[in-house]
């Protein structure tokens, strides 16, 4: 079932985010070669009447692509002019670019907002749960209904800020909490984590719990979504900007099989764990595009901007080229982070 459940998560978020790019492509007149869902050989593949599009499913399923005249390196002649991308006003490239994320960002709003007008809008401000007996924070007399308001003196105003907080904390280290009680009595406490295994896997613990406290009611559900997206937007960049100054290593990050593992996990929680995974990596994927790398989605609106700045388009044939070599940049970063989940497997 995990299996199962890994392929139509991927699949969800792949495809919608393919059919964003394929629906602007198409509105824009940009002749598509193929859509396509998964990599590596074709497991069967169809073409509509009067359609010049072949619509394949790949082996693979972890990845997609719509392939457009004009994004390969040598120029195809047997497509007329007017059919390529880059006959197109800037506005119906710079749309094609971005609407795989603009979809992305749809799919995960949609479904922030069903799962909380269906099941209730969570808490997202960090007030403490049922304490657990065999962690020092029971100890330190924590109790339930306390707000954290900062860890080691950054204020903390949501639960994914204290669960980034303590990712971005070298393991095992102690870290100082500030509790509001109820009464608004401020309390202290240094927390030394807890190290305990789970399925033959070891970390820290440090004995939080998440409130089980909901909200009820349209408005409450619509709030809910725009600040549970807003958070994890801003976890992203925060995750970004400290991998690239060094505050996280690529031992954080995690590939196919660790998204499998996650997968295994949620899918364990049941259906409304689900949804908020396929939502969550929803945000990522289309946040991810969007940076400003070669072969992203972002580097591709960074050489519309370059032709908006110079009055003039970037050459072709040199744009494709510098994608196809991020491309393979990020193949390369995908086996090195696909051989250290597998190396987790093993510890």
């Amino acid at each position: 079932m995990t299996l199962i459940y890994f392929i139509l998560i991927l699949g969800i978020t792949i495809f919608v985010h393919e059919l964003g790019h394929f629906i602007f492509a198409k509105k824009a007149g940009i002749h598509v070669y193929e859509f396509a869902i998964g990599m590596g050989p074709k497991l069967f593949s169809f073409r509509r009447k009067n359609d010049e599009t072949v619509y394949s499913l790949r082996l693979i399923p972890l990845g997609g692509f719509v392939q457009m005249s004009g994004e390969e390196i040598n120029e195809d002649l047997n497509i007329p002019e007017e059919k390529r991308l880059q006959s197109k006003t800037w506005f119906q490239r710079f749309l094609t670019m971005i609407a795989g994320a603009l979809f992305n960002f749809l799919l995960a709003g949609l479904l922030l907002f069903f799962i909380s007008l269906i099941y209730g809008a969570p808490e997202t401000r960090p007030f403490m749960g049922e304490i657990q007996q065999d962690f020092p924070t029971y100890i330190q007399g924590v109790e339930a209904g306390d707000l954290i308001i900062s860890v080691d003196g950054k204020k903390m105003y949501t639960w994914d800020d204290v669960l980034l907080q303590i990712q971005l904390t070298e393991q095992g280290k102690p870290l100082t909490f500030e509790f509001m009680k109820p009464n608004e009595e401020i309390k202290t406490v240094i927390i030394e984590p807890v190290l305990i295994e789970e399925n033959g896997v070891e970390s820290y613990k440090y004995g939080l719990t998440i409130s089980d406290n909901k909200r009820y009611g349209f408005l409450e559900a619509v709030k809910f979504t725009f600040l549970k997206f807003g958070t994890i937007i801003y976890s992203m960049i925060k995750i970004i900007g400290s991998l690239i100054f060094g505050a996280l290593g690529l031992e954080n990050l995690a590939g196919p099989i660790g998204i499998y593992a996650i997968v295994g996990q949620e899918a364990s929680q049941g259906i409304v764990n689900i949804l908020y995974l396929i939502a969550f990596l929803s945000i990522n994927v289309g946040f991810i595009n969007l940076l400003p790398f070669p072969a992203f989605d972002g580097g591709k609106v960074l050489f519309l901007v370059i032709e908006k700045i110079k009055g003039s388009k970037v050459n072709p044939k040199v744009e494709n080229v510098i994608h196809a070599v991020g491309f393979a940049l990020l193949i390369l970063l995908m086996i090195i982070i696909t051989m250290q989940d597998i190396r987790k497997l093993f510890l």
